[in-house]
């Protein structure tokens, strides 16, 4: 076949058409014109909410893989987790049923040795549920409300609990609600026992926390010894959780050491308390009181008494 005749053109598949460079600058000038005319004339916005609508499906069915995935991920973690909490929490029955155990094996002894030694039984602690209710307006005071009072049955110098320990102590009864001094407050006072020695003292309150006064500087008193309630006060319960001792300054000018204590209940955020019985409803009266209410009623009747007795 002669030379000539051949057909030089590129076949269809290797055309290029319109250049490159030419659809460039015209793709850039439609952007630019779109952009434009979108935020001057807001044309393109019924084309993007119609995109967005037809694509609403789109985008979910491609998002459910990446749901599943997450989703089963956190199925897993969850499942992990109430599991772990499950084994934490049977940890702590079983603990919580071993102290119940030696706390009833306990008070069965106690009773034993009681009646072995002819000793009364031990003081029932009666108590009732309040709320506080708010707090006093008094910026120098620590004191709260709660929704007891007189018509319930609370009385003067209650104790006030909580599930952590001492609070305070009702210094004001009303009809339907009372006022509770907190141990921080300044006007606080409390009996103390320190179990670890034994040794009684008396905590007060006063600039945000409390203190262990009068209290010799050789005395056995360490940081981290923790407070009880001593019960010979006659109104709390003996073995309340009180304080803990934070610091302790020993100054041999003033012959007391400085003893700083942090309250086990902490005042701020409570919201539910329980408010005890005093335990002098339920003791005997002092001797003093007795022998005063027996001289009493053993003292002779005035002359009237007599003679209105003798007619009839």
């Amino acid at each position: 076949m002669p030379l000539g005749t051949l057909d030089r053109t590129p076949p269809p598949f290797f055309r290029q058409g319109t250049p490159a460079l030419t659809k460039l600058i015209f793709f850039a000038a439609l952007a630019i014109f779109m952009m434009v005319s979108d935020a001057r004339f807001g044309l393109v916005e019924p084309l993007r909410s119609a995109l967005a609508t037809a694509l609403v499906p789109l985008q979910r069915v491609a998002a459910v893989p990446v749901e599943i995935a997450s989703g089963g991920a956190g199925y897993l973690e969850g499942l992990e987790a109430a599991h772990e909490g499950e084994l934490q929490a049977r940890r702590e029955l079983v603990l919580l049923a071993e102290k119940s155990a030696r706390s009833d094996a306990l008070a069965q002894e106690n009773e034993r040795l009681r009646a072995l030694l002819g000793l009364k039984p031990a003081l029932q602690v009666r108590s009732q549920a309040a709320e506080v209710l708010y707090e006093a307006a008094d910026p120098y005071s620590r004191k709260v409300f709660i929704d007891r009072g007189s018509a319930q049955g609370i009385v003067l110098a209650s104790p006030v609990i909580d599930e952590r320990g001492v609070l305070g102590q009702v210094t004001r009864v009303y009809a339907l609600n009372s006022e509770v001094t907190l141990l921080t407050d300044k006007d606080a006072a409390i009996p103390v026992l320190n179990p670890r020695t034994q040794q009684r003292g008396a905590a007060f309150g006063g600039g945000g926390g409390m203190e262990l006064r009068f209290m010799s500087i050789n005395s056995d008193v360490r940081v981290g010894d923790k407070l009880e309630t001593s019960g010979i006060d006659g109104v709390y319960p003996p073995g309340l959780a009180v304080a803990q001792v934070v610091s302790v300054e020993r100054r041999g000018a003033s012959g007391f050491a400085s003893i700083r204590l942090a309250p086990a209940a902490a005042p701020d955020g409570v919201r539910h308390v329980l408010v005890l019985q005093p335990l002098a409803l339920q003791m005997p009266p002092p001797p003093q009181a007795a022998a005063s209410a027996s001289a009493s009623a053993s003292a002779p009747k005035p002359a009237a008494a007599r003679r209105g007795g003798g007619r009839r």
